[in-house]
Formats: structure tokens, sequence, C-alpha cells
């Protein structure tokens, strides 16, 4: 297999939007949608669902996947991010709520992973169900991967361990409200350049990187595996493991019930497999790194020791069942 070329990262931003005044959404100017939920509870509610007399713009979140849209005054007529072959639309139809919304009857569950690596996930679980990663390091913390759900008590938790100095996601499935948390923690968005058709909430806050690597601070490095998406991404976190090296791969790299194994897939709702290039292109990209640990996307479901053996046995093993 030839080798991969490591070319030097390049940044790039989107432009921001014009932002529109938002109109106050106390009970006595709400519309009767809002005020229903919010004496309720959260609801998803369907597009018909919002009347023309809710006026207010928002930043509609699709219920699904989680992923929040720029501001509209209607629900967008569909989820670009559901519609594609990796993931799904609800059986029910499309729905859609607001961030307002969720937190009428969701919170969020804090729980060390290990040293220095707290775990944020929503309860009761919602869309896709994964939980983010708050890496602590001495230059700055990290969140890897987001969660849609963010209130007082999560700004709270996090601030009080330093909070956010930027924000790096693994794909687009949990892109969820990364333009809020940014705005909320001031933190800067590391994403792929080649899945930025993907961001249905643009803010000049998120910076595209290109290449196959893209080097942090405190020797943390973005590494560009593909696989799942073009712009599949894991992180290497060397002091990770007391000084072994980890990584945290979203699914990417997708661990297993089989704790010495891990998987790989184009779609895992959907069950459609990688080829050889992109298993192999796995493979190498993380080649040269050490790591003793791989944490995943969902709660305790990481692999604790002799990582990088098992991708290698994991890759051979799928390799040779796709190609039986």
């Amino acid at each position: 297999m030839a080798p991969i070329q490591h070319r030097s990262p390049v940044l790039h931003s989107f432009s921001p939007l014009t932002e529109a005044a938002l109109l106050s959404k106390s009970s006595a100017s709400a519309g009767p949608a809002l005020r229903f939920a919010q004496r309720n509870g959260y609801r998803a509610l369907r597009p018909s669902s919002f009347a023309a007399t809710e006026s207010s713009m928002e930043n509609f979140i699709c219920v699904q996947c989680g992923t929040q849209f720029g501001e509209s005054a209607q629900p967008p007529s569909s989820c670009p991010i559901c519609e594609d072959e990796r993931q799904f639309v609800r059986h029910g139809g499309q729905e859609w709520t607001t961030l307002e919304r969720l937190a009428a009857d969701h919170r969020n569950r804090f729980e060390e992973e290990a040293s220095q690596l707290l775990g944020i996930g929503t309860e009761p679980e919602f869309a896709i169900g994964q939980r983010a990663l708050l890496l602590q390091s001495p230059a700055g913390n990290l969140l890897w991967d987001c969660i849609t759900l963010l209130d007082d008590k999560t700004i709270a938790e996090v601030n009080a361990r330093g909070g956010i100095r930027a924000i790096a996601i693994s794909h687009p499935h949990y892109y969820t409200t990364m333009a809020e948390w940014a705005e909320c923690f001031d933190a800067q968005i590391f994403l792929h350049t080649a899945d930025r058709e993907w961001v249905m909430r643009k803010s000049s806050r998120i910076q595209f990187w290109e290449g196959t690597r893209l080097p942090l601070w405190d020797d943390l490095t973005l590494i560009n595996c593909g696989g799942h998406f073009e712009g599949g991404t894991v992180l290497h976190w060397p002091a990770g493991a007391n000084g072994k090296g980890a990584l945290l791969t979203g699914d990417i790299i997708q661990v297993v019930q089989n704790r010495r194994y891990v998987s790989f897939m184009r779609s895992y709702p959907n069950l459609i497999p990688l080829g050889p290039a992109a298993i192999g292109r796995i493979v190498e990209g993380i080649e040269a790194f050490p790591f003793e640990q791989i944490y995943g996307a969902w709660w305790k479901a990481n692999v604790l020791s002799n990582a990088k053996d098992a991708v290698r046995r994991s890759a051979e093993r799928y390799l040779r069942w796709i190609s039986a």
C-alpha cells in the first residue's frame, strides 16, 4: 500500500451569517406552540405543528440526528443528514424541536471516562445518543464530539473544569449544536474540509482543515481517516493511558461489544460496509501513533488495553470476511 502523503494543514472559515434579531420568548409574547411547550415540556413537532402565529426565528433541531439548522421562521423541509444513505428519517416522518423545548425534560449526565476525560451525555437519550468527551489538557480543554443539549448546569460543569478552548468533531452525525457550544465557551471548531457540505448552521467559529493531520496544543493531533465519512477524524491524545497514548474515535473506529475488537462501516444503522481501500486508509492513518486505549462514541465503549493490536486484528478479520 502506497504511503499516505501528510500535507500541511490548511484552515478555512465560513463567513458569519447575518443574525436576525430574536423576538422575546417570554410567556407573554411567545406563540401558542411555544407556550404549550413551556407548560408541558419538550415535544417533538412535525413541520405542520409550527403555526403561522409562531413569528420568532428559531434554530430548529432534527429530532432524529440532533443537528441544529440556521435560523428560520419555519422548520426546514427536510434534514439532508438523515436523508443520506448513512442515516435515516424517523419512521413516523421528519420531526423538529428547539434547544428550549429539549431542555424542558432532558438533562445531561457527567461521568469520568478516565482521568482528565469527562463524558457528557443526555438523558433520556436523544437523537443518536452519543456522549461527548471533555479532554482536560494543560494548555486548554478540547471538547471531542458534541451533543445537542447545552443548559446552565452543563455550562457550570464545564466552566468548573476550565471551559473549552476548541471543539473537534469526528463526523457530521455529531455536529449537533456545535455553534451554540462554541459561542457559549468562546471556542473554535475544527472540522475536516471534506465534510463541509454537511454543516447545517454556519458559524465564523468553524475552522476547516485539509490534509491528513492537524497538530493542536499539548501534542494533541487530529487525524483524517475517512471511512464512515470522507472527512472522518480521530484524535490522538498522547498523555492518555498514563502516557501510553489513547485515541478518541467517535464511530470512525467503532468499539463493539467484544472489547478486544473494533469495527468500521459506511453506515451503522443501514449496515453498509466499507471496502478494502477504506479500511487500509484507516489503519495506515493511525499507524504512526502509539496508543494503548480507544475511547468510542458511547458510555463505556472503550478498549482499555492493547488497543492498537485490537485495530489491526479487527481490520484483518473485516477484510477476510468481506472478501470471502
